[in-house]
């Protein structure tokens, strides 16, 4: 049992002062107005995000993509290209010291949990390993050593395209026809189910692209009451593609082919028009927004105001972990809508700032497209908590809404996050991993050995 002491609180009801949290095997079991001898003090609790959309091994080709390609208007299809030689080389040994060194930054930053989009099952050419989930099993290795909440998303890949043509390259680890994701979705499962309380498990058909529509229906039978992820309209090319052989563009076909609701998450939704932006605000399902890879690969810009002003709900995610930072990752989100718009303060509502409504969103929705019972301070709530100092240049000893927007636009989070919990897991302490020695060699060593020529 642990006991938390915090000058202020964001709740569901708003800012409180002086509450202490009670802690007790993995969640708030009483939230008190009467101090607690012994408590750990902090000044500023607030709930922990979950991070809805990351691709954990793409996190070592961070700094290696960023000269040209040979076509000069360079873009997402030329990186795509060398993200699958980079897939030539990597084993499980390496995956799992990858994760664990991304799992690490995101609670260091501030997320309490990851929904990991998985799609790396398979050796190198596209064999199955003799243990089909290997790498699954890596992925849930690195969220227990390290803590962090895992929602596993296994991701059902079969094309290289909506014409239905073979996987090339690096592209064949990623493949499974039905039968065999079945049997991997399974196995991936039963990983999930051996592991903390707090561990969920998904599923992914990966995108109209890479899935036929009847395989969709199929991967969404396997996981009858978890979350569904897809990627969706993240660039102008795949829209043109899905139009051009299903006859509607990605998001018109989606709704008018699959039952959407609140267990959906799509990933990035860049390029869609204000009507398609509206209609998916409508169905519940969330919108998994990634602004730091989306402004790397220059997918494009969310149609943020227009979702928020349709009730549209919401989530981030670090995707390619080029740079895991939960603060910018948010101040990117609003600026993107002002430099389009010409505006300021684009996100802010007549009743809260800037970054109560994106720090609000991000939490409730992320725990919804995880399936996971966190997102809100609130007793029986999973305990995935921030705690962060205001007695520096940044915050200024600030209060209330102010104190979102000075950590998200003014210090962007930078040492003032002193202490971060998973599931009641301790794994932040005076702003370090408490195993991030370790954690750091064992990557500095697997990507130095993977070399930078990719």
């Amino acid at each position: 049992m642990q006991e938390i002491q915090s000058r202020q609180t964001l709740t569901p009801d708003g800012w409180v002062s002086d509450l202490c949290l009670t802690i007790d095997q993995g969640r708030i079991t009483r939230i008190s107005r009467t101090p607690a001898p012994g408590a750990q003090t902090v000044d500023l609790l607030l709930p922990a995000p979950v991070n809805l959309h990351s691709h954990a091994f793409q996190r070592a080709m961070a700094g290696l993509t960023e000269t040209r390609g040979p076509d000069p208007r360079d873009s997402f299809w030329t990186w795509r290209k060398l993200m699958y030689r980079f897939l030539d080389r990597l084993t499980p040994d390496h995956v799992q010291a990858i994760a664990e060194l991304v799992f690490m930054e995101m609670l260091e930053a501030g997320f309490g949990a990851v929904a990991e989009f998985h799609y790396l099952h398979h050796d190198i050419g596209g064999t199955p390993y003799g243990n089909l989930a290997e790498m699954a099993g890596r992925i849930t290795e690195a969220a227990q050593s390290t803590g962090i909440g895992l929602t596993l998303l296994p991701v059902h890949y079969m094309q290289g395209g909506c014409d239905g043509r073979a996987l090339q390259g690096g592209q064949r680890r990623f493949g499974s026809d039905p039968d065999l994701f079945a049997r991997l979705h399974a196995d991936s499962a039963a990983l999930v189910g051996n592991g903390p309380e707090d561990f969920t498990i998904g599923t992914a058909p990966h995108s109209l692209r890479a899935v036929p529509p009847e395989a969709l229906a199929q991967a969404q039978a396997l996981c009858p009451d978890g979350p569904i992820h897809m990627h969706l309209a993240e660039q102008v090319a795949e829209v043109e593609e899905v139009e051009a052989h299903h006859g509607a563009r990605p998001v018109d076909w989606l709704l008018d082919n699959a039952e959407i609701d609140d267990r959906w998450c799509l990933i990035h939704c860049t390029q869609m028009t204000d009507a398609e932006t509206r209609a998916l605000a409508q169905t519940g399902a969330v919108a998994g927004l990634c602004p730091i890879t989306e402004s790397s690969l220059g997918d494009g810009i969310f149609n943020g105001n227009t979702y928020r002003d349709s009730a549209g709900r919401f989530g981030i995610g670090s995707d390619s972990n080029i740079h895991i930072a939960l603060w910018e990752e948010l101040a990117t989100l609003d600026y993107s809508q002002r430099l389009r718009d010409r505006s300021r303060a684009a996100m802010a509502t007549a009743d809260h700032s800037t970054g109560r409504v994106l720090f609000d969103a991000v939490t409730r929705a992320g725990a919804q497209a995880a399936g996971r019972a966190s997102g809100q301070i609130a007793e029986g709530q999973l305990a995935d908590l921030i705690a962060v100092s205001t007695d520096n240049e940044f915050l200024c000893n600030r209060t209330g809404d102010a104190v979102l927007d000075s950590l998200i636009f003014t210090g962007r989070g930078r040492g003032c996050v002193t202490d971060v919990w998973s599931a009641g897991r301790h794994m932040v302490k005076d702003g370090r991993h408490i195993d991030r020695d370790r954690i750091t060699r064992a990557f500095v060593d697997v990507v130095t050995a993977l070399g930078q020529d990719i």
